[in-house]
């Protein structure tokens, strides 16, 4: 499947054609900022995240003459919430087994219509303006979405969780940072081992701006099993890569850490796509969720 760099129309609005009831998305982060279809909101004032999601929506809603679909994930509260709004404004929660059939063909249409692409683009010209904190929370919205619709380990989603561990180093957020490019290089490590030396490198890169000694020796640890393993399988091939690699082992050793065996990843079953153990689960619907539903005329005109 192939994706346009640019969205459909300055409005970012789906074609008409396309199928009834696209899955629109929403994202709403811890500090409240919120995300719809790769488009951070301007909230103005006290507006309330859902209140500002519910109006965006149903312009969509109004200018296809029909109803919408959307998820909403909602950091604030670790929650996901699925909704159906209507032209008049109104709305409703619904439970997931009520939600839009899964399958590829819906995922591609959905991305079509909002092409990941497009919204990486819109990433990159925010951090290219040093508006890091705005890249920041689009990036994270994206692996979210990603991560829900496609799992962890799905090429998309990888990338997006690398954009984000990239924008978290370069907000100062080393913690977080090492802990998404650690992630990429552990499903990397699994999935796809000829492609992990550069992602364990990003990730040593992060961790070695860590200053908590206990943060230090967990992570450096597993650092260093990835190197070895990496080592052991003849392709610690780059100069660089082997340096970092006695980095890891160096740092830990003067800290007087010891280094155990690595432990054996469980096996996969077929088909399984595990949520990486950083994420935070998010809790399902549940159908009348008070603050995503609302009577016919109470929306109001989003902010541009």
């Amino acid at each position: 499947m192939t994706y346009s760099l640019t969205p459909r129309n300055e409005g970012n609005l789906p074609a008409l054609s396309a199928p009834p009831l696209i899955r629109l998305d929403a994202y709403v982060a811890e500090d409240g900022s919120t995300v719809v279809n790769g488009h951070l909101l301007e909230m103005g004032g006290t507006r309330p995240p859902n209140e500002a999601i519910l109006d965006a929506i149903a312009m969509f809603a109004r200018t296809l003459r029909a109803p919408v679909a959307a998820t909403v994930i909602d950091r604030t509260v670790q929650q996901v919430a699925r909704l159906r709004v209507y032209p008049d404004g109104s709305s409703r929660t619904i439970a997931d087994e009520e939600d839009l059939p899964p399958g590829r063909e819906r995922t591609a249409a959905e991305e079509e219509s909002f092409p990941p692409l497009a919204r990486v683009e819109r990433i990159i010209q925010h951090a290219q303006r040093e508006e890091l904190h705005a890249a920041f929370v689009l990036a994270s919205a994206l692996r979210e979405h990603l991560t829900l619709r496609r799992g962890a380990e799905d090429e998309l989603s990888l990338e997006a969780r690398a954009i984000e561990a990239y924008l978290a180093y370069q907000r100062g957020d080393y913690m977080l940072s090492t802990v998404l490019a650690l992630t990429v290089a552990r499903i990397r490590c699994r999935t796809d081992l000829n492609r992990a030396a550069p992602e364990v490198a990003r990730a040593t890169a992060a961790w070695q701006r860590l200053i908590d000694e206990g943060q230090v020796a967990t992570r450096g640890q597993e650092l260093l099993h990835m190197w070895e393993h990496l080592s052991a399988e003849g392709l610690l091939l780059e100069p660089s890569h082997q340096a970092m690699a006695q980095a890891v082992r160096g740092r830990l050793e003067r800290r007087g850490r010891s280094v155990p065996a690595p432990a054996t990843a469980p096996a996969l079953a077929a088909g399984q796509n595990p949520i990486a153990p950083e994420d935070q689960p998010l809790r399902p619907t549940r159908r009348g969720l008070r603050r995503f539903t609302r009577r016919p005329g109470r929306s109001t005109e989003p902010s541009p």
